[in-house]
C-alpha cells in the first residue's frame, strides 16, 4: 500500500515537506509518482527514513547524508568507507582523550616539566603543523588559541617559527578537549587559569569524565545506526 509523505513523517516526527526534501536530496530512494503526480512511498522508504535518522544520531548530519546518498547511488563500498572513516575518527578522539587524561594525571602528580612531545629530549620542539596533525585540528585553530592567550609557544631564533614543547602540546590538548566538550574560549581560559594558579585538576577531571560519557554515547548510537544500515543494504 502506498504511503503518503505525512505517513512517513509521523514515523519519526517530521513534516511531510521534510520527507519530500529527503527524497529530493537522495536520502530516500526515488519515489514513483501516481497518475496525478503525487509521490507514492513504500515500506522501503520507511526503512530508509529510519536508517537515516539512526545514522544521524551517531554519525552526524554530514556523514549520514553522504552515507545514504552513496547507498542510493548503488555505491555500497563508498558508503562503508564513510562508515569506516567515522569510526576511525571516534577512535582518534578516544586516543586524544587518553593522552589528555595522562597529561592531567602528570599535572596532579606534580611531575617536572619535560622536553618536546614526540621528539628526543633536548631536541627541537614541534612545529605548528605537526601539533595540528597530532590533535586533528587546523593550524588556524592553534593560532586562534594563541591569540586568545591560551597557548604561548616559543619562537625559533632566526626563523620565528613556533616551537611547541611537551608542555605546550599538553596545553593544546587540554584546550582541544575543552572545545570538544563545547566550552567557549572564555570558559577554557577560566579553567586553564585556575589550573595554572592553583594547580587544581578537579575541573579538568570533570571535563574528562563528561567527554568520555559523550564518546560512549556516540559509540552506542553509531552501533545502532550501522546495524540499521546493514539491514537496509542487505534487504533491498
Amino acid at each position: 500500500m502506498a504511503l503518503r509523505p505525512v505517513d512517513l513523517g509521523r514515523t519519526v516526527g517530521i513534516s511531510a515537506q521534510q520527507v519530500r526534501n529527503y527524497e529530493e536530496d537522495g536520502l530516500l530512494p526515488p519515489a514513483p509518482r501516481s497518475a496525478s503526480g503525487y509521490r507514492q512511498f513504500t515500506e522501503r522508504h520507511r526503512e530508509a527514513l529510519l536508517t537515516y535518522r539512526a545514522l544521524l544520531a551517531g554519525y552526524g548530519v554530514i556523514a549520514a547524508r553522504a552515507i545514504m546518498r552513496s547507498v542510493h547511488d548503488d555505491d555500497v563500498p563508498g558508503a562503508l568507507a564513510l562508515v569506516d572513516a567515522a569510526h576511525a575518527d571516534l577512535h582518534d578522539q578516544r586516543r586524544q582523550l587518553r593522552e589528555t587524561a595522562g597529561a592531567v594525571e602528570t599535572l596532579a602528580a606534580g611531575a617536572p616539566r619535560g622536553g618536546p612531545a614526540g621528539a628526543p629530549r633536548g631536541g627541537p620542539g614541534l612545529r605548528v603543523g605537526e601539533v595540528a596533525r597530532r590533535l586533528g585540528v587546523r593550524t588556524s585553530a592553534l593560532r586562534t588559541w594563541e591569540a586568545y592567550g591560551l597557548l604561548a609557544p616559543a619562537r625559533e631564533p632566526g626563523t620565528s617559527y613556533r616551537s611547541y614543547t611537551a608542555d605546550d602540546v599538553r596545553d593544546a590538548q587540554l584546550v582541544n578537549l575543552l572545545r570538544q566538550s563545547h566550552y567557549g574560549l572564555p570558559q577554557v581560559r577560566q579553567v586553564l587559569d585556575e589550573l595554572r594558579r592553583t594547580g587544581s585538576t578537579a575541573a579538568l577531571r570533570a571535563v574528562l569524565a563528561q567527554r568520555a560519557d559523550q564518546l560512549t554515547a556516540r559509540a552506542l548510537a553509531m552501533l545502532d545506526g550501522s546495524g540499521r544500515l546493514h539491514a537496509y543494504v542487505t534487504t533491498g
